[in-house]
């Protein structure tokens, strides 16, 4: 199924459903105000929102319309259940790595796989990695994409599509082979600078010397 893109607050919406099914599947359907709680926790979220009921409200009505969220009714209030892996036709594996996606924000393979552990737990970043490029060569559409190297990172992180194309950061150039310093031209480089620092140090102490012997007053 292709979905027009979701808000912010609906994919947080769905995370919370699928992350709650696993990890405290006692009070799992949700209830509003337990789903308001779940989408405004300061822990293992990113970003932090402050939504309200009713903005959580109109978020599960177009859920609904999309068959994303099921309503039911429990008590005396009605509950709310995520159909995620039904309606995007993917597995419980794929599922996880976009719940943590959606509530953490990007994150590279070695981080989904320790984040997701409650959701499913991987073998190893191989396992994330094959499901993550099922979810980007998608028949019916890419899930996922893999953003540029960050400046000073090691490792690419992945971005979730439900919201339409995240704005990617510049990609690292790499150093042209012929400007790359190797290990011993390092070791010089830091030799030279430690042998400059002790000469300008040995002419701070010969000018001291000077002054004083010339009665001229030291240097502020």
């Amino acid at each position: 199924m292709s979905l027009p893109p979701l808000s912010l607050l609906e994919t947080r919406v769905l995370g919370v459903l699928v992350e709650k099914q696993f990890t405290v599947p006692d009070t799992y359907p949700l209830t509003l105000n337990s789903l308001v709680a779940g989408c405004n926790q300061k822990s293992s979220r990113d970003p932090v929102l402050e939504a309200s009921e009713e903005e959580v409200g109109a978020a599960l009505d177009r859920l609904k319309a999309l068959s994303l969220v099921m309503e039911s009714s429990g008590g005396r209030v009605m509950r709310y259940s995520q159909n995620v892996g039904r309606v995007l036709g993917i597995p419980l594996q794929s599922v996880a790595l976009l719940t943590v996606i959606m509530l953490r924000g990007p994150q590279t393979a070695g981080e989904l796989r320790i984040h997701s552990e409650r959701l499913h737990r991987f073998s190893d970043i191989s396992a994330v990695e094959g499901f993550l490029g099922e979810l980007e060569v998608r028949e019916a559409g890419p899930l996922v994409v893999e953003l540029p190297r960050q400046a000073g990172a090691r490792e690419t992180r992945w971005a979730h599509l439900l919201s339409g194309t995240p704005a990617l950061p510049a990609a690292v150039e790499p150093v042209p082979a012929d400007e790359r310093v190797s290990v011993g031209e390092l070791a010089t480089l830091r030799a030279s600078v430690a042998r400059l620092t002790e000469e300008i140090a040995s002419l701070r102490r010969t000018v001291e010397r000077l002054q004083k012997e010339l009665g001229l007053p030291p240097e502020p």
